[in-house]
């Protein structure tokens, strides 16, 4: 028996019987998140949505699947790529540990096929179900590869993930299962170093796609290695010898399901998952103190040595996701952090020109670099002389620490607002929330693609 064979073997075993109803709930949760994630993105503030529904569209294809906020049918892989990019365009899809975005590269290639074959929202909800735990499981097996390095989790785990689900709605035999993953392997990449560009996003649209076309072409005959994860030497190739215990992979896989332990993150900001704790911390000290931005003299972060969203200066809105100094920056401005936060307008505004330059990072070595374990402290000093300090270990939203369904839903409404009415928004959720006696996705699908691309304001 080879790693892969197990894995498939596993996945083909696995009824929807065989699901806790918590991992289902969780199911349903993430697909509300992303979908409404997916909404929002079509109108990113500096027209990714707009070039990826103009692309897509260029491509043309049968009108089999959904672009959400497009107004049109494409093929399967198509969409699945249009909505996956839609999913990552804002960093505001879901996470867990170790870190990955789980949704943004296997949702939209499950809906696509969903919608095109017409099959139940409970096929959904188990393929869903399979394909996080393959990434959970795959993370867990590269837990000691940090973030912001190498490849790009949703490029990599990420595929695979959608190679899962794809693969779980096509019904593939054992042997198309193994080739499917195996086809993905010569798929997979993305670099981290597209950060704080449109590129990042694409990874998760790429990975949606490749996982339908994997899934695809494997159940028509394509030959590929049958062990990819095991003399494949995929876990070597992609993460690093060094960094790398396989033998974790397939160890108590769905015993608990990661959905359930750990749990899924899910972002209350659309920034980086980093920047969180120094934005939830600025958050708190402008509402304590009723701090008058203009009477700042200056602000220090404490932070730990983690280059990755060191920006001082970011040369964009879109750049600013990935900046601790702007993210804490417009968290003291504004008192919230929202889409229209990571605009062009709003990052070289004058009061943010004006403000930027005040923050600093104090790197730590003693603070943890993991993200299960770090904190973030900001110090902000007054003209007047006084001296401001809040500390935040963990985010709210994080695994450990959930949004209520309330705090989800008004996610979810946010995401939604000036895209679809408010009528349609709740029949959305309504149809999300029993998606387990659903015949079919269309009807959520068929809301979506009308929705309107919403540039936010400033």
């Amino acid at each position: 028996m080879t790693i892969t064979a197990d894995l498939v073997d596993k996945l083909r075993a696995t009824r929807l019987e065989d699901i806790p109803a918590e991992a289902l709930d969780v199911a349903k949760q993430v697909t509300l998140d992303g979908l409404g994630v997916m909404v929002a993105g079509a109108g990113e503030p500096l027209g990714l949505g707009r070039i990826t529904i103009d692309y897509t569209k260029a491509l043309g294809g049968p009108a089999d699947a959904t672009v959400i906020a497009g107004g049109f049918k494409t093929s399967a892989f198509n969409a699945a790529y249009a909505n996956g990019t839609f999913g990552h365009a804002l960093d505001f899809d879901n996470t867990w540990w170790p870190l990955n975005h789980p949704t943004s590269p296997t949702l939209p290639a499950m809906m696509a096929i969903a919608e095109r074959d017409g099959l139940p929202g409970s096929a959904v909800l188990r393929a869903i179900v399979l394909a996080f735990e393959v990434q959970g499981r795959m993370r867990v097996a590269s837990a000691r590869v940090d973030a912001g390095q190498g490849f790009h989790k949703p490029g990599v785990s990420g595929l695979m993930g959608a190679t899962t689900g794809a693969g779980a709605l096509l019904g593939l035999d054992a042997l198309q299962f193994r080739r499917a993953y195996g086809l993905a392997g010569s798929r997979a990449g993305s670099i981290s170093a597209n950060t704080g560009t449109m590129t990042k996003s694409s990874h998760s649209g790429h990975a949606a796609r490749m996982g339908v076309e994997c899934a695809t072409l494997a159940k028509l005959g394509w030959t590929a290695t049958e062990d990819v994860f095991g003399v494949g030497r995929f876990f070597e190739m992609f993460y690093g010898e060094d960094r790398i215990e396989p033998e974790l992979f397939l160890k108590d896989f769905g015993d608990p399901y990661r959905m359930i332990d750990p749990g899924v993150g899910f972002k209350k900001h659309p920034a980086n998952y980093f920047t969180h704790r120094p934005i939830d911390a600025a958050l708190e000290l402008a509402a304590e103190h009723d701090i008058d931005p203009a009477a700042i003299d200056h602000v220090v972060v404490d932070f730990p040595r983690f280059d990755y969203v060191n920006r001082p200066v970011p040369e964009s809105g879109l750049d600013g996701k990935f900046s601790v100094q702007y993210a804490t920056t417009v968290a003291l401005l504004d008192r919230k952090v929202k889409v229209a936060s990571f605009s062009d307008a709003r990052r070289f505004a004058p009061d943010v020109e004006a403000l930027l330059p005040k923050v600093t990072l104090n790197i730590r070595d003693d603070i943890p670099r993991s993200f299960q374990d770090c904190f973030a402290i900001v110090k902000v000093t007054m003209q007047d002389g006084r001296e401001l300090e809040q500390r935040c270990d963990r985010p709210r939203g994080m695994w450990g620490v959930p949004l209520t369904r309330d705090e989800r839903l008004a996610k979810f409404r946010d995401c939604c607002e000036g895209a679809l009415d408010d009528g349609k928004v709740e029949t959305i959720v309504g149809h999300v929330e029993a998606l387990e006696t659903a015949d079919t996705v269309a009807p959520i699908m068929d809301i979506l693609r009308g929705a309107t691309p919403a540039m936010p304001d400033a």
